[in-house]
């Protein structure tokens, strides 16, 4: 199973990089694109989630990987959801 990165540009300019065991990612986020945080994470937990349904059609279990990138990033928005219109850029895939 192609499994894929992304780095991640949030509100504050911190960059982190993401991972996902699927590169069903591409068909929700794409490089250079800014979106508002509420956008950004609930395309994340959906591309994330479909990755990990993947993997556990393939190997009978789901994917920790994904489900820990999923807490991860709804943990980091908390940060930043008290900004007004937070965004966040999806800087690059890397393969």
């Amino acid at each position: 199973m192609p499994e894929i990165r992304f780095k991640v540009e949030w509100p504050d300019g911190v960059q982190s990089i993401c991972y996902s065991p699927s590169l069903i990612v591409q068909q929700y986020l794409e490089a250079g694109a800014e979106y508002s945080l509420e956008d950004f994470v609930t395309r994340s937990r959906t591309a994330l989630q479909i990755g990990s349904d993947r993997v556990q059609a393939k190997f009978g279990f789901p994917c920790s990987l994904a489900m820990g990138q999923i807490q991860q990033i709804e943990s980091i928005a908390t940060q930043y959801r008290q900004l007004p219109d937070p965004k966040v850029c999806l800087v690059q895939f890397i393969q």
